[in-house]
């Protein structure tokens, strides 16, 4: 009887041992259980959303009971101008956002053509309110809000001119941060996507010239928008545009915007492709900046 107890009882704490196991794996498995494509696709900035502008979307697969991830390349080329950016970004039960980028922007036609470049991003996004997938029922959007943290580094190539900090191009300061708002509204009916965004920033290009400068130096509110319409559940077409401050005299700076396609061939890869115009970028080469962009991002 002694031993029957005991036995029973090692029985008993083992199978809790187990259990308890198990359920700690199920947790911290990615469940990838949202629809294809209800992350976007990783922003120039890292984070969710289309290739411009974040959406109010959280990043990678994961429900509200899981997590999801993924790592992002980007290439855009204009006639003038080169920009590459990577990362890596998480979203934490559908709710929460983290997001690491690097920017590199390089110039191909003098006297810029020794330029290069380089930014470092840092976001947060936070879904406050609504779902996008779920609430088809009601016309609230899913509301988020987010913040981007960016720090330019040393500028290279303008070393014969004794520029070797974006002050010196006029900016008050080299690092910032945007905030912004978003709210998404996902048509599953109508197969279309709908978001916009609010962005409270000084940055001059995106930061990668800084923040601020000698024309204006306040946060000033800018406007962001994206449409896409989902042809099938794999692929999806669409056009953003995004408005920008004019802080600085060596820069006449102006919108941005693209029309796109994104192939999902599986939740785990998407490839995005772009044609855009990002407008001026500096007095040195004063025409209209056209090109193309390509975009992979992989994860779950």
């Amino acid at each position: 009887m002694q031993i029957q107890k005991r036995f029973s009882g090692f029985f008993l704490l083992g199978l809790g041992i187990f259990q308890t196991q198990s359920y700690a794996q199920e947790s911290y498995t990615p469940d990838m259980g949202k629809l294809t494509a209800t992350g976007g696709v990783s922003q120039v900035e890292g984070a969710g959303g289309g290739g411009l502008t974040p959406w109010a979307l959280i990043t990678g697969y994961g429900t509200r009971d899981s997590y999801g991830a993924n790592v992002h390349y980007t290439r855009l080329n204009t006639q003038d101008y080169g920009l590459s950016s990577y990362g890596v970004a998480v979203g934490i039960a559908d709710r929460v956002e983290f997001s690491l980028a690097k920017q590199e922007f390089s110039g191909s036609l003098a006297p810029l053509n020794a330029l290069v470049l380089r930014q470092d991003i840092l976001g947060v996004k936070v879904k406050l309110a609504g779902d996008a997938v779920y609430d088809q029922a009601i016309s609230m959007p899913q509301i988020a809000v987010g913040m981007q943290y960016k720090r330019d580094a040393r500028i290279d190539g303008l070393g014969a001119l004794g520029v070797t900090n974006v002050k010196q191009l006029g900016a008050k300061d080299d690092r910032g941060i945007d905030y912004y708002f978003s709210a998404s509204k996902l048509l599953l009916a109508q197969s279309l996507l709908l978001n916009g965004t609010v962005r409270l920033t000084k940055a001059n290009q995106m930061g990668l010239l800084g923040f601020g400068g000698d024309k204006h130096d306040k946060y000033q509110a800018q406007l962001e928008g994206s449409l896409a319409y989902l042809i099938n559940r794999k692929l999806v077409v669409g056009t953003e545009y995004r408005s920008k401050p004019q802080n600085l005299a060596v820069d006449n700076e102006k919108a941005y915007s693209d029309v796109f396609v994104a192939y999902f061939p599986s939740k785990n890869f998407s490839v995005t492709a772009a044609y855009v115009d990002l407008g001026d970028i500096t007095v040195f080469n004063p025409k209209k900046q056209r090109g193309f962009y390509v975009s992979m991002q992989a994860g779950f």
